[in-house]
């Protein structure tokens, strides 16, 4: 079911695509073992009137950690600069189907920005239907843009460690099966395997169908419950580096879970750490 607050299907976005107030969005973003180029596809070929929103360059460059929420001012100025702003309806997609783009959905709810969705499939269901893709860049124009941060939506480490201690909350690991145990290497060098303690495994896959649409909302539920998630308890979502969690948090909101953040450092900050616990097996 489409619903421009979380996610819209194919045949929605190509219903809409003319909207003067729509915003068409390229978040592709790739692990560095996908050997893919971000940018050099989106030049390439992208949805008509879609901007390229790069994960890596609109985010807080003085951390260390990869791609975390940028301050607001530079959210507001990178995306005036793409002609985004009050008033339109965004749509996100990435090359991958469903990998970064809830990411860039995220992003824009933690800045106040609820008009947001993600589209389901992304551009490999897209192209799989034999719809439109240009090579252009498109024509913007300066749009005035306001946002309001929402702190609750996110957590940092110590927050994190608190949940964990005190089990208050459902810490939800996106990684996978392998990961989460501490049985497979990590893909950044330096970091400790295995997962936070008391947290749950749900690898993001499990919530995608096969073509990368997500999963509808009676089968979402039914996967957060069998991965021993308690829905009635606040949720925090973590991964590797804060960008598939966006995926367990699209979900959460889509089966109507409201109460939900995400741990922006993910393993890639706890897991460099030697006085956080780490729990395997």
């Amino acid at each position: 079911m489409d619903d421009p607050k979380t996610l819209v299907s194919t045949d929605w976005l190509a219903a809409h695509l003319n909207d003067p107030d729509l915003r068409v969005l390229d978040g592709s973003w790739y692990l560095p073992q996908m050997g893919r180029d971000a940018k050099a596809e989106y030049a390439a070929g992208h949805i008509p009137g879609a901007r390229h929103f790069d994960i890596d360059e609109i985010a807080d460059l003085r951390s260390d950690l990869p791609h975390m929420a940028p301050p607001p001012e530079k959210f507001i100025s990178r995306l005036r600069a793409m002609g985004v702003g009050d008033g339109h309806q965004v749509v996100v997609y990435d090359g991958a189907g469903m990998l970064s783009a809830p990411r860039v959905w995220w992003l824009f709810r933690l800045m106040g920005k609820t008009d947001v969705a993600v589209l389901d499939g992304g551009l490999p269901k897209w192209r799989a239907e034999g719809r439109a893709t240009e090579d252009l860049p498109p024509m913007v124009r300066d749009r005035h843009m306001t946002v309001q941060r929402q702190a609750h939506l996110v957590k940092d480490v110590t927050q994190v460690a608190a949940a964990s201690k005190l089990a208050d909350h459902e810490i939800i690991d996106a990684r996978s099966a392998e990961r989460f145990r501490g049985a497979a290497p990590e893909p950044r060098e330096g970091l400790r395997a295995g997962r936070i303690p008391g947290s749950r495994n749900l690898p993001y896959a499990q919530l995608l169908n096969p073509d990368c649409t997500m999963r509808d909302t009676d089968a979402l539920r039914a996967a957060f419950e069998a991965a021993g998630v308690d829905l009635s308890k606040p949720a925090i979502t973590t991964c590797g580096s804060g960008v598939s969690a966006a995926i367990l948090s699209l979900a959460l909101e889509r089966i109507g879970h409201r109460n939900h953040a995400l741990y922006d450092g993910s393993w890639a900050e706890w897991g460099m750490y030697n006085d956080l616990r780490v729990e395997k097996g």
